[in-house]
């Protein structure tokens, strides 16, 4: 491979050597420098118009009967990618052909909220267990209120739409906002997490509720606290939004960590 960089050591096998040079004899391995969405450099990308030739050197390896048996499940993967590429690659092609690329993030949004966040509200019941609260007072050094009318400061209101409903999944805090608006300044007629599903909203609440005060109990202040939550559970807003919802599932959003 003179005057090119080295090739992936992935692909610096003997037996792949005949299948490289056909799909990727006149590209040029020279790692591309990028920003992660988080902002730190990465320098060890690929172009992504190098994958599918990557897949098939492998796949036109293993028609060869060249591979061995780790080889072969390599190659398998490989196939699997290459169908995936040409399916989204249609997709794209069509959508692009009529506009419709352009209603694709708003319909999936609309698909991830009607998931979250319920047509009317729930009777209330505690959601969020003491153990939240007393964290966030003590890392905003805060008195736990032990005597009625259990007062906490109006800000704390602020505090847990961040921490909590702004990193549910995309838009679901607006959306609650807009469900639930202000009746009074600081005060709305519900709770917000009385608007959410009971089949996804509600668990998924329940879940990041617990991750963020096992994040809590780590801590002794809230800065340190603040920048490990928005490493471990980063907000959406902070994402490409487009990026997560061309996935077209929500598996992502029930198992993971918006904007406040």
């Amino acid at each position: 491979m003179e005057g090119r960089a080295l090739i992936p050591l992935s692909l610096a096998h003997k037996n792949l050597k005949p299948f490289v040079d056909k799909h990727l004899g006149a590209v040029h391995f020279e790692p591309w420098s990028y920003y992660t969405p988080e902002g730190g450099l990465v320098t060890v990308g690929l172009p992504a118009t190098v994958i599918p030739k990557i897949c098939e050197v492998w796949i036109d390896a293993d028609r060869a009967n060249v591979l061995g048996p780790r080889q072969k499940l390599i190659a398998a993967k490989a196939d699997i990618l290459l169908r995936g590429f040409a399916q989204i690659g249609i997709i794209a092609l069509i959508d692009e052909a009529t506009g419709f690329q352009d209603q694709r993030p708003q319909l999936a949004l609309a698909r991830i909220l009607e998931q979250y966040v319920a047509k009317e509200y729930r009777k209330w019941t505690r959601t969020f267990p003491l153990e939240y609260t007393k964290e966030l007072c003590r890392l905003r050094g805060v008195p736990f209120p032990t005597v009625p009318p259990y007062r906490l400061p109006q800000y704390f209101g602020h505090l847990t739409n961040d921490l909590i409903y702004g990193r549910l999944a995309p838009g679901v805090l607006a959306e609650l906002r807009r469900k639930n608006p202000t009746i009074a300044p600081g005060h709305r007629k519900h709770k917000h997490f009385q608007w959410l599903t009971d089949n996804i909203g509600d668990p998924r609440l329940r879940e990041h509720l617990w991750k963020v005060i096992g994040i809590m109990q780590v801590f002794t202040e809230w800065e340190p606290f603040y920048e490990a939550l928005e490493r471990i559970l980063p907000r959406f807003s902070k994402r490409p939004l487009l990026a997560i919802l061309e996935k077209d599932d929500t598996t992502e959003l029930i198992s993971g960590s918006n904007e406040s």
